[in-house]
């Protein structure tokens, strides 16, 4: 197994405890309040439902969110950069900082802190774009030959 891939792995298992840890951070804000807004968590516990959700819930659900709109594109770009086997250096660092920004990138969502969150987001997405280049890079000699 190549040493790009056991980066990618690594990164892949970082990126998905993240989002784990923040899916039990809702849950366990949730608990300790005792703050539920649907009806049947809230009967549970004995509770009466909560008709919004506590702000640091609502917070953690939009970096979850940003995470669904980010995560996925890095899984395919960097096992598509696997396949068509790019340069490995630049592919393990692109990986490796792209998981760097997005765990700093959620940390900076928790915290309310910018304009760090939107400098972690710009890097993960300047790493995406990079993977796309190498991606794209490696399929135009296979595009030059499609139309001959």
């Amino acid at each position: 197994m190549s040493s790009v891939l056991h980066v990618y792995a690594g990164c892949v298992l970082v990126l998905l405890c993240k989002m784990w840890a923040v899916s039990c951070y809702q849950g366990f804000l949730r608990i300790r309040r005792r703050a539920f807004t649907n009806p049947e968590d809230a009967g549970f516990f004995q509770r009466d439902a909560h008709p919004q959700e506590l702000p640091q819930v609502s917070r953690a659900a939009k970096a979850w969110i940003n995470d669904l709109e980010n995560i996925p594109l890095f899984f395919v770009l960097g096992g598509l950069c696997l396949a068509l086997e790019t340069t490995s250096v630049i592919t393990a660092w692109l990986c490796a900082a792209f998981t760097v920004a997005r765990v700093v990138h959620t940390v900076m969502y928790l915290g309310g802190r910018q304009p760090w969150r939107t400098v972690a987001y710009g890097v993960g997405m300047m790493c995406l774009l990079g993977m796309a280049g190498m991606v794209g890079f490696e399929l135009l000699p296979a595009l030059g030959t499609a139309g001959a």
